[in-house]
């Protein structure tokens, strides 16, 4: 199984011990996810430090306040890493006030048009924010591969998947008794666009809900998109193992 989407520098166990347990659990590939200029630097480190680990380096929408040029030279040279293996998170956040839209809206252009010019997957976080995120990626990002990184708008799943070059992720937040509608979205994905996540820290999936998530949970959320598709786990995990081959453009 991947983890296509975790934080590796946010977790409080060690690396050494998230990745062992991670691999006892069945999880071949981890990606981690930078957020700012710091944790881009410690998630390469953690991709050099661990074959099975791979980084998505990006300026997220909440930390994206003042993004100019600098930043983007600076997140330019970091993206080149042979072991990242995509542009961001990025997008749009309305939930929290944490960043001027304008600047959100910056950065997110900026890292659309890196991520173009280097050829890597874009990994997208939206909040509250869903109409400007889809208008935003079908203005600019066409012929860009785009990871919808915990995917929430299930009401949109149509919309998403007319877009053949966009890959769903679903986190532990699909396994959410209220979440039902997640869930159905998980279904109609295409197997060859489909992956999983922890997002770990965060979002873990219910069997350990209320304990800090981490790479090795993300099997938990992949059995129950399995019992959702009505397929047996060995199938949708070489169906994951396959679309994030692709996407990420990793081999072996």
């Amino acid at each position: 199984m991947i983890d296509s989407h975790t934080h590796l520098d946010l977790c409080e166990p060690p690396d050494a011990e998230l990745v062992a347990a991670a691999s006892k659990a069945g999880v071949s590939r981890i990606v981690t996810v930078g957020t700012d200029g710091a944790s881009c630097r410690a998630g390469l480190a953690a991709a050099e430090d661990f074959p099975q680990v791979y980084a998505a380096l990006g300026r997220h929408p909440n930390s994206a306040t003042g993004f100019d040029d600098a930043d983007l030279a600076e997140l330019a040279a970091l993206v080149a890493h042979p072991k990242c293996v995509a542009v961001g998170e990025t997008g749009l956040d309305y939930y929290r006030d944490y960043t001027p839209r304008a600047d959100q809206e910056r950065a997110f252009r900026a890292q659309v048009a890196l991520a173009r010019e280097v050829g890597k997957p874009l990994v997208i976080h939206t909040r509250a924010a869903e109409d400007d995120t889809l208008a935003l990626l079908d203005a600019e990002a066409r012929g860009v591969r785009v990871i919808l990184h915990c995917f929430s708008m299930p009401n949109r799943i149509e919309e998403c998947l007319a877009h053949d070059d966009w890959w769903i992720s679903f986190a532990g937040n699909v396994t959410y008794p209220k979440a039902a509608p997640l869930r159905v979205a998980a279904v109609r994905v295409p197997a060859e666009r489909l992956l999983v996540e922890t997002d770990a820290p965060y979002l873990s999936p219910q069997v350990v809900r209320g304990k800090p998530n981490q790479p090795a949970h993300v099997v938990s959320t992949a059995q129950a998109v399995a019992v959702e598709r009505r397929v047996p786990y060995d199938e949708l995990e070489r169906a994951v193992e396959a679309s994030a081959a692709t996407v990420f453009g990793w081999s072996g």
